[in-house]
């Protein structure tokens, strides 16, 4: 329980170091992630997009239609499917702000050692297994 408060606790301070940042871009956590995750995959599917946040369709609709009215991202309709692609204005802030904000991260992990990354990683992708596994 003590690992489990301690994680949410991390968690929470990370999050908030992160929107502290995105807001110079006038971006939310959320959106930063579909820009992210479209800009990483062009042409995934919405409900692709869904799936890899863990959210639900709906949620996943609201994040675009914002985006999308800030000209950053663009649906295109396929058979019954939504393809998402990044706009110009949206490709240019992605290669802007990804890497800016994947330093801001780096920076707060650096008190670990390498080794210790590596380790915090294993543990919480094995923990993250364990969890796929109990929801089958």
């Amino acid at each position: 329980m003590l690992g489990w408060l301690r994680l949410m606790r991390v968690y929470q301070k990370v999050d908030r170091i992160s929107s502290e940042h995105l807001k110079h871009w006038g971006l939310s956590v959320a959106q930063f992630d579909v820009l992210a995750h479209v800009g990483a995959s062009e042409g995934m599917t919405q409900q692709e997009l869904a799936d890899s946040l863990l959210v639900t369709k709906g949620n996943v609709c609201q994040l675009l239609d914002k985006l999308e009215d800030r000209g950053l991202i663009s649906r295109h309709q396929e058979g019954r499917a939504n393809r998402l692609f990044l706009t110009d204005e949206g490709r240019r802030l992605f290669e802007e702000i990804v890497p800016l904000h994947e330093a801001v991260i780096a920076e707060r992990f650096s008190v670990l050692s390498e080794g210790e990354q590596a380790r915090l990683y294993e543990l919480l992708r094995k923990f993250d297994r364990a969890l796929d596994l109990d929801a089958v």
